[in-house]
């Protein structure tokens, strides 16, 4: 399926820039809420039908939650519309209160200069890596709707345990959305709070405050690296970024995030803040 089906969005009759989707429990995380990756993808997937352009970027600022049977509703703009380039902004929200905002750039432009310069760590490729533990809340949510592989890190079970490097990495397909598309990559890239509990060896997470995806090239791949890399965790915030690579080496995109750190509500013995949610991946 496309990434359209995969979020269930469709237009809204007499509205032509605005479309909705279902919140499903295989769109949430595991707080039950719509999984942040989930709502970026989404936009972007109306931002690109909308100006019928490729997605360059685009940046999430996450503002409340959507739980099941919510509607979300996307009111799209396309602010400006250049030769080659479009800048745009969607509008989620449940009835009045605002979900997330989304701004970002689309656009083409062909060029002979190019060139890739991050470094791909050397891990374990999906097929040789173990799959990635799975608690007993993502059971039906969107982690249920990914094939992860453990690349480099520790299952939550190896929780507490020593600080880690803040670098770790998945391998991670989704067996439904045939095309690799801006609006998958998302989904992917949503995995800094992931990275959390390996840079802490603490059972952590967090829940976003944003998320802003940068694309760098589209090439076919069923599995994509997730590479995390966390960078700080101070005064309760959590900060890091994701390269996300194609099975061939090729950098697809990044995507980077500020989290509220929070202990796993199912682990009390280490409260690094109060317990009012946990880990949605």
């Amino acid at each position: 399926m496309d990434a359209a089906t995969f979020f269930g969005l469709e237009r809204v009759p007499g509205k032509p820039t605005t479309w909705c989707m279902e919140v499903v429990p295989g769109l949430t995380s595991g707080t039950g809420a719509l999984f942040g990756g989930c709502g970026l993808g989404a936009a972007i997937e109306v931002m690109e039908q909308l100006t019928g352009r490729p997605c360059v970027w685009a940046t999430a600022q996450y503002l409340s939650f959507a739980h099941p049977p919510s509607v979300v509703e996307l009111d799209a703009l396309e602010v400006v519309r250049g030769h080659r380039i479009s800048q745009a902004c969607v509008i989620a929200h449940v009835g009045d209160t605002e979900i997330l905002t989304v701004l970002g750039a689309l656009g083409q432009r062909p060029l002979d200069l190019e060139g890739q310069w991050a470094t791909r760590p050397h891990v374990l490729g999906p097929a040789e890596s173990p799959p990635r533990e799975m608690m007993a809340r993502h059971e039906g949510r969107i982690a249920s709707r990914l094939d992860a592989r453990l690349a480099s890190g520790r299952a939550p079970s190896e929780f507490p345990g020593r600080v880690g490097t803040g670098n770790a990495a998945l391998w991670v397909r989704l067996p439904e959305v045939l095309d690799m598309s801006a609006a998958a990559l998302a989904i992917i890239g949503d995995f800094v709070p992931f990275g959390i509990s390996q840079a802490l060896g603490e059972r952590a997470g967090g829940n976003s405050l944003d998320n802003t995806l940068r694309i760098a090239h589209r090439v076919p791949t069923e599995w994509v690296l997730a590479d995390v890399r966390i960078h700080a965790i101070a005064d309760g915030f959590g900060h890091g970024l994701v390269h996300l690579w194609a099975e061939d080496g090729t950098l697809l995109g990044t995507a980077s995030q500020s989290t509220i750190v929070r202990a796993w509500r199912d682990d009390q013995r280490h409260p690094l803040t109060e317990l009012e949610g946990d880990d949605p991946r």
